[in-house]
């Protein structure tokens, strides 16, 4: 948490809020809610924020969601963003960019394609789009238009800019000679090649000056196959060094226009943590300037090795500070223990983006939504709550209804807190996912929630205890389908493979385990289309099983984050799993498990099987709520129980619950016989003893 500089720019800590992209834009504008979000993590003791990529060019393509430098319209946003973070003594950078042929370019707000522009007419494999290569005229105008974004975050207040030349945009695509095939001066030779950069960064530092940071961001390596390689990057790193125009660089891993390198442009659990630290040390050797580590870092501990290894000068910290925007305040007052750690799910971050809609985070969905939950009010009267669930919607609904001082007691049925989360984290690869229990259970228990495992909650309980809210979150229970001698539920195989977690027998075939009946030969049904039949068709093969993976629908993971779903479609390639598109599952006759096409029909049979393993959807657990009709207090249902969908909206749901418990019903929530609450009722809750936990 030392001070350092970076240029002209003295840094309070070591700590940087790296650039990524929010959809808070409007118009391509920075709005208050970006506003909001970085003075978040300013107050939060951030030394450094890099707002996200602005595009320097309207060539640049993208919907308006996505910020621009290319008019004067940014500069009063940028102004207000600077203003919010150098109040709580942050430094703030700008970045500029162009995606060239990858990334955002071809979207528009009315669907239609923009003509795309990159060094030479090489399609980009995520994409399959054709550029158009660039005229020389037209690469001369994109180099004086990041001279101009430059100068316009400088007129803003900011206190530098960093270009990207990284994760294969257009900047990365001019240097790497597998993307650029030009003749003329801009490709070719090395230097002919590094032409476009170099005039970049001229451009910029004769409209910034000496007193304004200019830095370069540059994958350590691309890890795609036809990205650029550590060689590359090295020598590339080593050439802008030597111009001596820059004060620092940035290094991060990946690209965003292969299907191999874009799992690492935000590497999730599955990928080793700090592992960035390898290319940061290589750049880090043959450059003279400060160096910032960006990737899969979320814990001060980790940050701090790198620097002290000095593999970096600096840690970008993204997700760990989008998951707990205190961290770098937490980390210096000694309190490691309170960080909401980021366990990489990329669910509602980087996964918000194809959606459109604005980041945030499933463990922390404050993040975001900062204007609307920010800063929640203490509760006008103290009421007595009792939450009936200890799965995710029920942590977070009692960590925030006790913040706000009320009375809270949680009681869940099971012996364990954590709900499905806990099952999740017993399969390969998802480990870091029972991270969200712990963090909401302690988030919860410091804010003074009372949790208690092991207590069903039942209509005669809560006549009994007379809470003034009650907020169901009780669940889901299992859609037990007729199973044949053959078939099995996925459900009964997550169970085992949470009670063995850790073990060393982990990874052999179930039936050695005693506990199901399990052949060499299975099938795995999918019909959820998440992380469940992925990681179990996994967890199978690792085990021994020859394992077809049959899916109702076009892929497996088809509602997973893409980066996710596409780097694990390639583990499950390596290990043998086959699989089925399209499969509607019909039954099972024998050894023969007979499905047909979703759209024509017509039936296939695949044979051997000796195990049908279904991953059905659930369906929501109403018992209580269905016993609570007529209950003269506010009851609230969240999470899967009002519908069952992901841990997401699951947390989201609780922090509304939390943070209206005593009003009745919001946007997005359901109140159970909302007739019965009257103001009257309202008005008339009070504080009471507690709920006697001791009695349940």
């Amino acid at each position: 948490m030392s001070p350092t500089e970076i240029g002209p720019v003295r840094l309070r800590n070591r700590i940087v809020f790296s650039a990524h992209g929010t959809k808070m834009s409007t118009r391509g504008v920075p709005d208050e809610r970006l506003v909001a979000y970085h003075e978040a993590r300013a107050r939060g003791g951030v030394g450094l924020i890099i707002c996200e990529a602005a595009s320097v060019h309207e060539t640049a393509g993208g919907s308006s969601s996505y910020a621009v430098a290319y008019t004067d319209d940014c500069i009063p946003g940028y102004r207000r963003i600077a203003g919010a973070v150098h109040r709580h003594g942050t430094k703030i950078f700008g970045q500029l960019y162009h995606p060239g042929r990858g990334d955002i370019a071809g979207g528009s707000d009315d669907g239609t394609i923009f003509p795309i522009y990159a060094p030479s007419a090489i399609a980009c494999e995520s994409k399959q789009l054709t550029p158009r290569a660039m005229p020389v005229g037209l690469v001369r105008e994109i180099v004086r238009s990041y001279g101009e974004a430059a100068r316009r975050m400088a007129e803003a207040g900011l206190d530098g800019v960093e270009v990207m030349a990284h994760h294969s945009h257009l900047v990365s695509q001019f240097l790497n000679p597998r993307s650029n095939r030009r003749n003329d001066a801009y490709g070719g030779s090395f230097e002919n090649r590094m032409r476009f950069l170099v005039e970049i960064l001229h451009e910029v530092r004769a409209e910034i000056g000496d007193g304004f940071a200019l830095g370069v961001r540059i994958s350590g390596d691309e890890q795609a196959t036809f990205g650029l390689r550590p060689d590359e990057t090295n020598a590339i790193a080593q050439a802008v060094d030597r111009l001596g125009l820059v004060d620092y660089f940035s290094v991060n891993s990946g690209s965003c226009s292969a299907f191999d390198g874009s799992i690492h442009v935000v590497p999730p659990m599955a990928i080793e943590a700090g592992y960035v630290g390898k290319y940061s040390a290589a750049i880090k050797k043959v450059v003279t300037k400060p160096v910032i580590a960006t990737g899969r870092i979320n814990t001060p501990d980790l940050a701090e090795g790198i620097i002290a290894s000095a593999k970096a000068d600096l840690c970008g910290i993204v997700r760990g500070l989008i998951c707990d925007p205190d961290l770098p305040s937490k980390a210096a007052a000694d309190t490691p223990q309170t960080i909401r750690l980021c366990i990489g799910c990329n669910q509602a971050c980087i996964g918000h983006s194809p959606k459109g809609a604005p980041i945030s985070c499933i463990q922390y969905p404050e993040s975001g939504r900062e204007l609307q939950f920010g800063d929640l009010p203490p509760a006008a009267r103290r009421c007595r709550v009792l939450v009936a669930g200890g799965g995710p919607a029920g942590l977070k609904a009692a960590a925030v209804a006790a913040s706000r001082g009320h009375d809270v007691t949680l009681l869940e049925k099971r012996n364990e807190l954590g709900g499905q989360a806990m099952l999740a984290a017993a399969l390969p690869g998802r480990e870091e996912f029972g991270g969200i229990v712990s963090n909401l259970v302690g988030e919860a228990e410091r804010a003074g929630a009372r949790l208690v495992p092991g207590v069903t909650v039942t209509r005669e309980l809560v006549d009994r205890e007379a809470p003034d809210v009650v907020i169901v979150a009780t669940g889901v229970r299992r859609r037990t389908p007729d199973l044949g001698q053959n078939e099995v539920d996925a459900w009964r195989l997550f169970q085992i493979l949470h009670d063995h977690a850790g073990e060393h027998r982990r990874r052999k075939l179930f039936w050695e385990l005693g506990q199901a009946n399990v052949g060499a030969e299975v099938v795995v049904v999918d019909s959820r289309l998440d992380w469940l039949a992925m990681g179990l068709a996994e967890q199978l093969a690792l085990g021994g099983c020859k394992v077809r993976l049959a899916v109702l629908g076009y892929m497996p993971g088809q509602n997973i984050p893409k980066q996710v779903r596409d780097h694990w479609a390639g583990v499950l390639h390596r290990l043998g799993v086959e699989v089925l598109p399209y499969m509607r599952y019909l039954g099972a006759e024998g050894d023969t498990a007979r499905f047909a096409h979703m759209t024509g029909g017509r039936e296939v049979l695949v044979r051997p099987v000796d195990t049908v393993i279904h991953v059905a959807p659930p369906v929501p657990e109403t018992e209580l709520e269905e016993s609570l009709s007529g209950y003269t207090g506010i009851v609230h249902i969240v999470g899967d129980c009002l519908a069952p969908r992901t841990a997401e909206e699951a947390v989201l749901d609780g922090l509304k619950a939390g943070a209206t418990a005593e009003l009745g019903p919001v946007r997005g929530l359901h109140l159970l016989d909302r007739a019965v609450v009257t103001p009257q009722a309202r008005i008339a809750m009070h504080t009471t003893t507690p709920l006697q936990a001791s009695k349940l």
